[in-house]
């Protein structure tokens, strides 16, 4: 069985023609191939290599790379797509691989692609056979294998990170499909614009696929120039996926940026997520969580810009609800931060966890009936309107917490004024103090 097929019906895509059919052919990965590598080092001994899980984005050279290792091996291999094979047959190539080890000794090279589409139930049955050599599984995911394949799958396959490719190799990719006479477009003379293959190169997200789809849309011209390059593709699109580890990145991204007081990148990160598609609700409900957790007392208005962003986004919708959000943003990056309150929330949370319950102090509870007076409910209560400074003598935390500080302003914003008022308030407590 040829694992990647070349004969096809109708016309053959560029980025297929042009995929590498030699290692030497392969552009980029050096940090897995070069000659210092482990894989490289096992390939270049004859020995046979562990099972792989190849992780890296489109265009990054996982089916290319799986195809070139069953070439190399020169063993029986069976390709899979996790998209439209179910367990059946699984199972039927795990049998026809066994009987083929009966027969002459060697594992059969099984080539997943998308394998974080299987469940645990089909990424288990794997397992005895990677375990016993029946099989050498070769995996490819765009997702983190972290979060979608099972532990023991992952403890017996050697994980390989694939990057996307620079600049610099894209455009050897191109130069290459531009020169080749048999398999790209060396044939047809075309007018070659530097620029347009710099702005393919540039824009192509590392992806030598997606390149040399635009490069083949462009050539359907007669020329490729800047001009034709971007008129035929107008539009990039923002890459994001909403349920997946991008998602997270991004709004990480976006998080940590805000957090960082810099503008600019906590609006190219929004950019990003609302450009792949986000729900611009996720990215309001987010800035209401920051304006609390990050900015907090030093600037209490930032939580209710973020409301009112999330309010407006909600009532005018897109793409008009951007202007609300990039103001809310803007704002927050800007703030200045404490996260006092978030730290004294968590500490006063891990007390409550971790220490015995006290009684609500007797000064501190109502007194409504006679029998709550007799037993001193309420004794010694100063009421705070009343007393000096607006400060009671007596304290408010159990007796075993009552030296306990949660809150300490820092002094930023807003909050260096609320710490100067405590600071008020505990001496004019401790003077009140016998």
């Amino acid at each position: 069985m040829d694992l990647f097929p070349d004969k096809r019906m109708g016309p053959v895509p560029l980025a297929d023609r042009m995929r590498p059919a030699t290692f030497e052919e392969y552009v980029g990965q050096e940090e897995i191939l070069g000659a210092d590598q482990p894989l490289a080092r096992v390939l270049a001994s004859g020995a046979q290599p562990p099972s792989l899980i190849l992780w890296g984005p489109p265009g990054s050279g996982k089916t290319t790379l799986a195809r070139l290792l069953a070439a190399k091996l020169k063993l029986p291999h069976v390709p899979f797509s996790a998209v439209t094979s179910g367990i059946k047959e699984v199972r039927e190539a795990i049998g026809m691989a066994a009987a083929r080890r009966t027969q002459d000794g060697k594992p059969t090279l099984l080539f997943i692609d998308e394998i974080h589409r299987f469940n645990r139930a089909q990424q288990d049955a794997f397992l005895p056979h990677i375990e016993d050599g029946t099989v050498i599984l070769v995996g490819a995911t765009t997702e983190n294998p972290s979060f979608e394949l099972t532990s023991p799958l992952l403890s017996r396959c050697r994980v390989l990170v694939l990057r996307p490719l620079n600049e610099t190799e894209i455009r050897t990719i191109l130069d290459r499909a531009l020169k080749d006479p048999e398999r790209g477009l060396g044939k047809r003379k075309l007018e070659v614009e530097p620029a347009a293959l710099e702005w393919i190169a540039r824009m192509s997200h590392g992806d030598a696929r997606e390149a040399l789809n635009l490069l083949d849309l462009a050539v359907s011209t007669g020329s490729v120039t800047l001009a034709t390059v971007q008129a035929a593709v107008p539009r990039l699109l923002a890459r994001h996926d909403r349920d997946r580890e991008q998602h997270y990145n991004l709004a990480s991204a976006f998080i940590k940026s805000m957090r960082g007081s810099d503008p600019d990148a906590a609006l190219y990160w929004m950019a990003r997520l609302l450009e792949g598609g986000e729900d611009p609700l996720f990215v309001a409900r987010r800035m209401v969580v920051f304006a609390s957790e990050d900015v907090g007392n030093a600037d209490p208005r930032a939580l209710s810009v973020a409301v009112a962003a999330k309010d407006a986004v909600d009532f005018i919708g897109m793409p008009e609800g951007w202007i609300p959000l990039a103001q809310a943003a803007t704002y927050l990056a800007t703030a200045p931060k404490s996260n006092a309150s978030y730290v004294a929330m968590n500490e006063a949370r891990e007390d409550v966890r971790t220490k015995p319950h006290e009684g609500v102090p007797l000064h501190l509870r109502n007194a409504p009936t006679g029998l709550m007076k007799e037993l001193d409910y309420g004794k010694g209560y100063e009421y705070a309107h009343d007393a000096e400074g607006g400060v009671p003598g007596h304290g408010h935390l159990p007796e075993g917490l009552k030296n306990r500080v949660y809150y300490r302003p820092k002094p930023a914003g807003y909050e260096a004024t609320i710490r100067k008022l405590m600071d008020e308030r505990d001496k004019n407590r401790k003077d009140k103090k016998p």
